[in-house]
């Protein structure tokens, strides 16, 4: 991927000499003229396209954005009820992810998410300890951090 993106900019510096503008959006054409050029290029010799790993970082940053809202509302909803109706609980959530860099960045953005901490690895890293402020479904849980982090991570990571 670092190769790609060093090639796409030498790219993008041969096409400002050529239009013999330096200026940014000279530089910006010439980028996307080096996407294009490496798209077709990926055919020959045969490596993964990195705009789209660029595609998942951006999509797995909305995506923390967008649980990060939804987060905070239900922990204002908590907050503010006259009634403390909340489950908290422990739940172990298996995990397909197996880098210590996959790990780390899953913990992290469960515990950035209010209302929810990552705990603990398991001793085979198979499975992660969340405490979660309310969990009326454990099951429900494990399934939206599989279909949401997990899902993104694996995407950005493969």
């Amino acid at each position: 991927m670092a190769f790609q993106i060093l090639l796409n900019i030498v790219i993008a510096i041969i096409w400002v000499n050529f239009q013999n503008s330096y200026t940014g959006v000279d530089f910006f054409i010439g980028y996307v003229v080096g996407i294009l050029i490496l798209f077709v290029l990926r055919r020959f010799l045969r490596f993964d396209f990195y705009i789209r790993r660029v595609w998942a970082i951006i999509k797995l940053i909305g995506l923390f954005f967008k649980e990060l809202i939804l987060a905070n509302i239900d922990v204002i909803k908590i907050v503010l009820s006259p009634k403390m109706n909340i489950q908290p609980g422990i739940v172990a959530v298996p995990t397909k992810l197996k880098t210590d860099w996959e790990l780390s960045l899953l913990a992290s953005l469960i515990s950035l998410t209010p209302g929810t901490l990552s705990m603990d690895f398991s001793d085979d890293n198979k499975y992660i300890y969340i405490h979660a402020i309310d969990v009326p479904n454990k099951e429900a849980m494990i399934k939206e951090i599989h279909n949401t982090f997990e899902r993104a991570i694996l995407e950005v990571t493969k």
